[in-house]
């Protein structure tokens, strides 16, 4: 696995389609959880919001994983029915729309789990 000193390093090694996406991605976490704190973990980009996990995300070969903890997938299981999944993880392929509003929502779904750490 190459290391990345900085998120924006990580996002700018893949092609310019796929910098696109991640920097939707990475937009639309920023706006909808304001005080998460960015890094790079597990090869992916990640936040932590009032010291515990939010997200992660991370571009694969043929799809961005998505990881909002296993509370965050079964809250919008329904939506997210459609995607190949794994435990606590979602793929979406990068040969179909990618579902932003749907992510912004579970966005907004962990910020509120996980206010209640805030002290």
């Amino acid at each position: 696995m190459e290391k990345f000193k900085n998120v924006d390093e990580y996002i700018n090694s893949f092609p310019l389609e796929i910098q696109e996406i991640l920097k939707n991605f990475r937009k639309l976490v920023r706006e909808n959880a304001i005080e998460a704190k960015e890094e790079l973990v597990y090869g992916m980009v990640g936040y932590k919001l009032y010291g515990k996990p939010l997200v992660y995300f991370g571009a694969f070969k043929s799809h961005l994983g998505f990881y909002a903890t296993p509370t965050g997938h079964e809250q919008f299981k329904e939506a997210l029915s459609i995607y190949k999944q794994g435990k606590g993880s979602v793929q979406f392929p990068f040969d179909r729309p990618m579902p932003y509003d749907l992510i912004k929502e579970i966005v907004e779904f962990r910020v509120e789990e996980n206010k209640r750490y805030k002290k």
